[in-house]
């Protein structure tokens, strides 16, 4: 495969369709190294014994993002955003098939039984990834922030360049989602 003829994204976004392989291709080599940042994030949080390795979720997010066909991309950050959130469907598709695997065995296990056999990170997921699912339907802005900054691996400052809000805002939001996701994952009211 020949080199892309351009060294930064938004002459690759300029040169290629939205959504083609050749976009595709000629993006990745420019944010991989982000990328694999952004999975090891996401694989420090996973469940100790994890079998997924950091460049495999890149790649698994790559064939995934291939196989959606066409995708726009704006910027750097906005194709870094969408890498992110793939990588973490595929985190969470597993841990829910982990799941599912303990249910159906032949015997119930409680939770302090999964817990205790190392599926604490896999309940911790999908409970996140539940919450994330109610705040995205009450706030979609906190929602996109804590996508981008947490899951993203994104700075305030890049986070509110690409959402087009300031920075104090960004940070405003960030602080009030975190403190709604911890006491809705915690089960706390206030």
């Amino acid at each position: 495969m020949p080199q892309p003829p351009a060294n930064s994204v938004s002459q690759i976004l300029s040169l290629y369709p939205a959504g083609s392989d050749e976009l595709l291709n000629a993006l990745l080599p420019l944010v991989y190294d982000k990328l694999r940042h952004v999975a090891r994030q996401y694989l420090r949080r996973e469940r100790a014994g994890h079998t997924l390795q950091g460049t495999a979720l890149v790649h698994e997010a790559y064939l995934r993002l291939q196989k959606q066909g066409t995708f726009n991309v704006e910027s750097r950050s906005h194709f870094i955003a969408i890498c992110a959130q793939l990588m973490r469907q595929v985190l969470v598709e597993e841990a829910r098939r982990r799941s599912a695997s303990k249910r159906d065995c032949g015997y119930r296990i409680t939770l302090d039984e999964s817990l205790s056999i190392g599926g604490a990170r896999d309940v911790e997921l999908l409970a996140l990834d539940a919450a994330m699912r109610r705040l995205a339907e009450l706030d979609p802005r906190q929602a996109q922030i804590v996508e981008l900054k947490f899951f993203g691996g994104m700075s305030i400052e890049e986070t509110a360049d690409y959402l087009k809000l300031s920075p104090a805002t960004v940070k405003r939001d960030w602080a009030i989602a975190r403190v709604w996701l911890h006491r809705e994952i915690s089960g706390e009211r206030a």
